[in-house]
């Protein structure tokens, strides 16, 4: 363990020998200063992990001392000791942030207590985080082993994600690796359970299935609008579960949390197919069939995701409900900033629904930008800047808005993403699909060992461009990448964060319902 260097100021530092003595005896280095004076000199020749402060000393004041450290070095933690209590020496200490403050007179346990926290916390998380998972990674695993419904799944994910968050508090970097694996254990048991049940999920006596896009509004959106809440559906393209925790401390302050779950993104969980079932209530295939100038398929030119206005209004009509219905979709500054200005409006409006592509932006932009992909170099990364976009952005202010107009909100995704690494050669004509996680065609050449292969498309309810296409699905970290030019296209893309597949990311994602606070 790393030796902890103390400075303890105070004009009366001999009468705190005592206290001095118990802390050096407790492995600690400590030294002294008398006076202002000396401790800006010792903290110019020194580096100290922690400096005890008076508040009140003859020339120079604890706080005047305390601006003159900070402004050498700010990130030196300083505990403030006063005899005062008074209320605005303490908004001065805090206000110039300081890290913590003892009344006198203090007693040793107190100094320790406060050591612990401001120089040891992390040692000692680590240290905890360490032992409970120990504890239970053997649990995990024997869930891994034995999943056998959808919800097992959900169970293993959620834990899973939840100590890949509890570790962004610790620096067993050994720990973090071992977590890695077992998640790649994991995605490998989903996959297999995936490829053996995904077509039963669409049989009529399906019971053991998981709540589907197709389902999302008329289970969770409509049953709110019946109720008479005026409702806002807000979709954030690509948010994976443990963004959503990342920002739920967040949304907190301004919603209370009804409902924290997850449902299942069909296959493709890419953008055209899993977004347009969401709005339309419907199946791809549901969807080519009944609204054929609403469906855009792989190989025709044009976008895939403009008609999601159309296709709700489409749902909400055959659900028998006469609605007044406000559509958005936010991709950029200018569409946020308008979207605040017009917020009052949306009281005009039964249901208002509204798309965030920033996070889907972020991602190809992590893709084709190195120093994006620099800032989010791993999932911890990715959530870090995920969470600094969110705590600025104009969604954050919309559910501000939403929240003081009394809005019933239903917080989802389309799919999540996962970072690939593993790359599959497929070949494919012209006319293949270009995502790098599934692959649409009718002259697929692959190893179906390596892939989730759907032949007769109609069974998962996907439309086909000919009556010979079919779909594989990459799964894990695997990515399909075509022969021409291979080593480029792999260097490329590895460790980019891509969706289409079949993994947890992807798959199993966020779905909350929020009331105003």
């Amino acid at each position: 363990m790393k030796e902890i260097k103390i400075l303890w100021t105070d004009d009366e530092i001999d009468l705190l020998r005592p206290h001095i003595q118990f802390l050096e005896e407790k492995g600690y280095l400590v030294m002294t200063a008398h006076n202002g004076d000396e401790a800006i000199k010792l903290v110019k020749e020194e580096n100290f992990d922690l400096i005890f402060l008076d508040e009140n000393m003859p020339g120079m004041s604890g706080l005047e001392t305390l601006d003159v450290i900070k402004s050498m070095n700010p990130g030196i933690p300083v505990v403030m000791i006063t005899k005062s209590e008074e209320e605005d020496i303490m908004d001065l200490a805090i206000g110039a942030k300081i890290n913590d403050y003892l009344i006198k007179p203090v007693k040793p346990n107190q100094i320790l207590l406060s050591i612990k926290k401001n120089i040891d916390t992390k040692r000692l998380i680590t240290e905890r985080t360490t032992s409970v998972y120990q504890s239970e990674f053997a649990q995990i695993q024997m869930l891994i082993n034995t999943a056998y419904h959808f919800v097992d799944w959900v169970e293993i994910y959620k834990k899973i994600t939840y100590w890949d968050l509890e570790m962004e508090s610790s620096s067993d970097d050994g720990l973090e690796e071992i977590l890695k694996m077992q998640k790649t254990e994991a995605n490998a048991g989903f996959a297999k359970f995936v490829k053996t049940h995904y077509h039963s999920w669409f049989s009529g006596d399906n019971q053991d299935g998981p709540l589907l896009s197709q389902n999302i509004v008329s289970e969770k959106v409509i049953p709110l609008l019946k109720e008479g809440d005026k409702v806002c559906l807000v979709v954030i393209d690509n948010l994976r579960l443990d963004q959503w925790k990342t920002l739920q401390p967040m949304i907190e302050e301004f919603f209370t949390v009804d409902s924290d779950e997850v449902y299942c993104g069909i296959l493709p969980t890419a953008t055209q197919y899993a977004r347009n079932a969401l709005f339309a209530g419907l199946m791809p295939m549901e969807i080519e069939k009944l609204y054929p100038s609403l469906w855009v398929d792989e190989e025709e030119e044009g976008g895939k995701n403009l008609k999601e206005e159309e296709l709700l209004a489409g749902q909400i009509q055959r659900a028998g409900l006469k609605l007044k219905i406000h559509y958005d979709k936010i991709s950029n500054s200018r569409g946020g900033k308008k979207l605040i200005d017009n917020a009052s409006d949306l009281v005009n409006y039964d249901l208002s629904a509204v798309i965030f592509n920033f996070v889907d932006i972020l991602s190809h932009a992590r893709t084709e930008m190195d120093m994006i992909r620099e800032l989010a170099y791993d999932e911890s990364a990715y959530r870090s800047l995920t969470r600094s976009w969110f705590e600025h952005s104009h969604l954050f202010e919309f559910l501000k808005e939403l929240s003081a107009m009394k809005f019933k909100v239903v917080l989802t995704t389309d799919h999540g993403t996962i970072r690939v690494q593993n790359p599959i050669r497929v070949i494919g004509d012209r006319k293949t699909s270009s995502n790098l996680r599934y692959k649409q065609g009718k002259n697929l050449n692959y190893n179906p060992s390596e892939v989730f292969e759907i032949k007769h498309p109609e069974m998962i309810h996907l439309p086909k461009s000919h009556i010979s296409s079919s779909y594989i699905f990459a799964m894990n970290e695997d990515f399909l990448i075509y022969p021409n030019n291979y080593n480029q296209m792999v260097n490329y893309y590895r460790n980019t964060f891509q969706h289409g597949g079949i993994s947890l990311e992807e798959m199993i994602i966020p779905l909350i319902t929020l009331s105003p606070q």
